[in-house]
């Protein structure tokens, strides 16, 4: 089964490498739908993933200057409380219970939707925001994003999803005008420590298979440069439309379960 788990782990670093975003969102219903990881397990060690994954995009973004660590502080100041919170109301509640499953399950669910919209709604979502620069949120960056952080800290840790492209839509709408390199830079950057304290959280209460994380990583990383390395020859605007197409699928499917 091994070998199995890598191959997934391949498939999804590739995308991952082709479109910028896509990892917790496919492999943790990955990891439930396909292979019957218990949901509680599969976002704990997909959180885990998602942290040693990114922390070798956050370091060559940095070097690069593309991350607002100004932007990275208020994020965290929000996620990283929520998430200790979220964590903590998890631990009072019974692992295998069929309704703390269902829970997490159509968390996910929604995540997923979420994450699709999005992905489709990307450039409106810009548009919009630079259209009304003068708005209350806009006027008031610090708090809204220190408020963000927080939701997606709730949103990450009972999923594991929405550090990716929900954080970069986010951000899209609070910064307009920052550029979209350090947006996605910046916002890898904050998935780091939000999903490294979400994922040892986890591992506390028991929720990660440490020999499929093994497992996932072998697969990934390599799937990661592969995915990277073709990007540039597959147009964006039929890659982003197949995969938000998935995500709902998967995240239909996920609700009516």
């Amino acid at each position: 089964m091994d070998w199995l788990y890598t191959l997934s782990g391949f498939a999804v670093g590739a995308i991952v490498g082709l479109t910028g975003v896509g990892g917790g969102s496919l492999m943790t219903p990955l990891l439930v739908l396909l292979f019957g990881i218990h949901p509680a397990t599969a976002v704990g060690t997909d959180l885990l993933y998602a942290a040693l994954t990114k922390s070798g995009g956050t370091v060559v973004h940095g070097r690069k200057g593309h991350v607002d660590w100004k932007i990275v502080g208020l994020l965290a100041s929000g996620s990283i409380p929520a998430t200790a919170i979220t964590i903590f109301i998890l631990s009072q509640l019974p692992k295998q219970d069929a309704a703390t499953t269902h829970a997490i399950s159509f968390a996910l669910g929604i995540a997923l939707l979420l994450t699709a919209g999005a992905i489709i709604f990307r450039k409106q979502i810009l548009s919009y925001a630079q259209a009304h620069e003068t708005s209350f949120l806009h006027r008031h960056q610090a708090p809204v994003t220190v408020a963000v952080g927080a939701i997606l800290g709730v949103l990450v840790s009972i999923s594991s999803v929405g550090a990716g492209a929900l954080g970069a839509a986010a951000l899209y709408f609070l910064y307009p005008r920052l550029q979209a390199v350090r947006i996605v830079g910046t916002d890898i950057a904050h998935a780091v420590p939000l999903t490294l304290v979400a994922g040892t959280g986890h591992w506390l209460l028991g929720n990660v298979d440490w020999s499929l994380l093994g497992a996932l990583l072998l697969g990934s990383l390599p799937g990661i440069w592969v995915g990277s390395h073709i990007s540039a020859k597959v147009p964006d605007k039929i890659l982003r439309p197949i995969l938000a197409s998935m995500l709902v699928l998967i995240g239909a499917k996920l609700i009516a379960s």
